[in-house]
């Protein structure tokens, strides 16, 4: 298992482990007194408030927490030490909505959403339903944690995964401050490996991409630019090749935000999302097509409301009373995070979006 950098704040028994203490800390201080002007008030200058739902196209599902690392700017704490883990029945929940609405995207997460005991079961009933497009989002380095993972590149083909997965960075340096020692040549590996049963080559329908999170308190750079650096990198480097790079912005909750909190950042980086402010990022944000559904079942507008516990705005709360009807149309519920997928050219699941 990679050495770990850190412990998970829930581990550590920190104040953020609650997501009331980040609800705290994002209303407070430069927001309380008008230094900075709340999501809610910057959206309502453009008239779009409130944010409303549109058809729902994404379902993001979150099947655990636990994870085989434990990277300092992780907004789902994730780690070996959390034990929350989405059971069969819920999945079988999520199976069946999966086959009534209309969404064209499956998409799973963690932690490494690997690690849950009934995992492949999930994908292998989940692919009978003949999804559009079916996202796993893999760390790389499971791949290569323990010999029971070592098959998942061709257990992922067979059932024609669309593999996403974090890369930091091309250089061994800025990957492991962000994600933990050896996790840079363990990921290479990975990539290595998935390349080898077709992913990520020219013309493959075997889809490999890369994320890209900054490794400090800055926003990511244009996303087009980055992906050309990487690939080219990539190929010279080590023989690796994968189709796209999307560049995510790092949001304040969790332990990005105990980062910028201990560094003394956080004012400063609120600041930068706040003066990136890009209004037309607002009408392509995730949560407007997307529903996220927590371990236990629980919907949230996006997996960053998940982590702060802020559910749905709606009568619908549980994968259990899915109707796609009455989830449409819903108002967003939002706060000073949202700036995050706001700023720049915009920041989602799938990459900018403005």
């Amino acid at each position: 298992m990679t050495k770990l950098k850190t412990q998970s704040l829930h581990k550590k028994g920190s104040d953020l482990a609650h997501s009331n203490r980040q609800l705290e800390i994002l209303s407070n201080g430069i927001f309380q007194n008008g230094t900075l002007p709340t999501f809610k008030a910057k959206i309502a200058e453009t008239s779009q408030f409130p944010l409303k739902a549109k058809t729902l196209e994404i379902l993001q599902i979150n099947v655990g927490y636990m994870c085989n690392q434990v990277c300092t700017h992780c907004h789902v704490d994730a780690g070996p030490d959390r034990k929350e883990i989405m059971t069969k029945e819920t999945m079988q929940q999520c199976l069946n909505v999966i086959k009534t609405s209309g969404a064209h995207t499956l998409d799973l997460t963690g932690g490494a959403p690997e690690m849950n005991p009934n995992f492949r079961w999930f994908v292998e009933e989940a692919s009978k339903i003949g999804i559009k497009d079916f996202i796993v989002r893999s760390n790389l380095t499971i791949i290569r944690a323990n010999k029971k993972y070592n098959d998942l590149p061709e257990f992922f083909k067979k059932y024609n995964v669309h593999v996403v997965s974090s890369m930091p960075h091309w250089t061994k340096g800025k990957t492991d401050k962000q994600r933990g020692d050896g996790v840079f040549n363990k990921s290479i590996k990975a990539l290595q490996e998935l390349n080898a049963v077709g992913y990520g080559m020219p013309n493959s329908k075997l889809k490999l991409d890369l994320v890209y999170n900054p490794s400090g308190a800055f926003l990511p750079g244009d996303q087009m630019a980055m992906e050309k650096d990487f690939k080219k990198a990539l190929i010279e480097e080590f023989g690796v090749q994968f189709h796209n790079l999307f560049a995510i912005t790092n949001l304040p909750i969790s332990r990005f935000l105990d980062y910028l909190i201990a560094s003394e950042n956080y004012e400063d980086y609120m600041y930068q999302l706040v003066e990136a402010y890009n209004p037309a990022a607002v009408s392509n944000v995730m949560c407007t097509n997307t529903l996220s559904v927590s371990w236990d079942g629980y919907l949230y507008d996006c997996d960053f409301n998940q982590m702060l516990e802020l559910p749905v705005n709606n009568k619908i709360k549980h994968i259990s009373e899915f109707n796609e009807t009455l989830l449409e149309g819903r108002n967003i519920v939002i706060s000073q995070h949202c700036f995050g997928c706001t700023a720049g050219a915009g920041s989602s699941c799938q990459g900018t979006v403005a």
